[in-house]
């Protein structure tokens, strides 16, 4: 009896860890007035990412994304060419993987993929601005596209 009394405690303990373990808290990212501000701009300055010695160009048309890029986000130099490489083909993947599932992910934000080439030296601004605009967007959005925060 006392047995089977002690393997049930055990059990409803190991469900209740199992269950906590399950629910555990979201981080949150902290956002500031400013920021907060600039999300809620209408600026719509479009930023055009373009490298003029490879010819790749991407055009970046989101209301306060220049002034985001210009006010809130790290300084070029800031992040080396190889770190901005890792984090946009991460980046990249899972934000593709979003496009092609319409159903679960919002289509009005994930709209088109994006063609990154991991083998293709797109240079420093275009990883740069890229890796910038991944950032903004999940701030903005409340999205989380990788296994990190978005921080600034």
């Amino acid at each position: 009896m006392k047995k089977n009394i002690l393997q049930k405690v055990f059990g409803a303990i190991m469900m209740l860890g199992l269950i906590l373990s399950c629910t555990a808290q979201k981080e949150t990212v902290a956002i500031s007035e400013e920021e907060k501000a600039v999300f809620t701009s209408e600026d719509d300055a479009q930023v055009e990412i373009k490298d003029e010695e490879t010819e790749y160009e991407i055009i970046i048309i989101e209301p306060g994304f220049y002034q985001w890029l210009q006010s809130i986000a790290r300084p070029e130099g800031y992040y080396s060419q190889h770190f901005l490489e890792n984090r946009n083909q991460l980046l990249v993947i899972n934000w593709n993987q979003r496009v092609l599932q319409p159903q679960r992910f919002n289509p009005n934000l994930y709209q088109l993929q994006i063609d990154y080439d991991p083998n293709i030296d797109y240079g420093y601004d275009v990883n740069y601005k890229l890796y910038n605009y991944f950032i903004y967007f999940q701030r903005k959005y409340n999205q989380r596209l990788g296994p990190f925060l978005p921080r600034i």
